[in-house]
């Protein structure tokens, strides 16, 4: 069987899919459903059953046997000031899942962040001097990464971690502040509003990945053994006001409007990321990701005529 924690959520919830598409159904599902929406990303996928977060380590060892975990599940609000909430949801959680699955010799394949390099003062590449957080989920992501590089040399079997760049796309309706700006923006659209951009972002540039492409490096890993840490990109950066043209372009009567940054984001705010995917491609991942263009479009008309997770 294959778990899947966060399996309700965005990513986790298209993975589940595109391993339903994949002829599997033999999957565990993590989560939980404090937000009750959630539920709703998971009309029409196939699976044997599910976990409250908090019953599921105690739980685990009962599960055999398991063949994989995708370790999608964690606070994900780049914002959060808990450092304590944090670090027990993104670090201690992911160390005890961890070892478990290595405990057990179970293929464990886990969700970073591109949050873990900050500014970007260096180019993007998995490396010390490259990771420079601005916020403690970034912190919290980078401390896992630091642990597992610790237990990489004494694995018996496969562990990945990936560095999500910008992701967009269905199922991502539950996020409120953290939903991408193409969701944002078409649903200002559908209010008669704007379309909402801080000021300068002409000068942000963002690496946008669509979550399909996502889902499909998660199950590249599925297939092929191979360990360490990679990037999970487009590796092309395109500015803010790009994505929104992109997205008015494709919504009939859409204006874009400028707004100030607030104040509390003005430090923690990555006005700058690119993915360098040459360790990706090194471990066999030779997968085209979508362009902007294409993305944009398809997502777009997608949550244009429905209100649904989906979109």
């Amino acid at each position: 069987m294959i778990i899947v924690t966060g399996g309700a959520g965005f990513i986790g919830s298209n993975l589940v899919h595109r391993l339903n598409s994949a002829g599997r159904s033999d999957i565990v599902i993590v989560d939980s459903l404090l937000d009750s929406a959630k539920h709703a990303n998971l009309a029409g996928a196939r699976f044997i059953d599910y976990f409250d977060i908090d019953e599921f380590l105690q739980a685990m060892p009962g599960l055999d046997p398991v063949e994989a975990v995708f370790h999608q599940g964690a606070c994900a609000v780049t914002t959060e000031q808990d450092g304590r909430y944090m670090m027990e949801n993104n670090y201690s959680f992911s160390k005890r899942l961890l070892h478990e699955c290595l405990r057990r010799e179970i293929r464990f394949i886990y969700a970073s962040s591109a949050a873990v390099y900050g500014h970007g003062a260096e180019p993007f590449r998995e490396n010390g001097s490259a990771e420079r957080p601005l916020n403690v989920y970034g912190f919290s992501k980078l401390a896992f990464d630091h642990h597992v590089n610790y237990c990489l040399p004494r694995a018996n079997s496969p562990v990945v971690g990936l560095r999500y760049f910008n992701v967009y796309g269905p199922r991502e309706s539950h996020k409120g502040d953290m939903a991408s700006v193409i969701f944002k923006m078409v649903r200002q659209h559908q209010a008669d509003e704007t379309l909402k951009l801080f000021a300068g972002s002409d000068r942000f540039l963002r690496d946008f990945v669509h979550v399909d492409d996502i889902a499909a490096v998660n199950l590249h890993f599925l297939n092929h053994d191979r360990s360490g840490i990679f990037n999970c990109g487009t590796g092309i950066a395109r500015s803010f006001l790009e994505l929104g043209e992109l997205v008015a372009g494709n919504l009939e009567g859409a204006r874009i409007e400028t707004i100030e940054m607030p104040a509390r984001l003005e430090s923690q705010y990555q006005r700058y990321t690119c993915s360098d995917n040459a360790l990706l491609r090194s471990a066999g991942y030779d997968g085209a990701f979508r362009s902007l263009e294409e993305g944009v479009a398809s997502y777009v008309g997608l949550l244009a005529n429905t209100h649904a997770p989906l979109g």
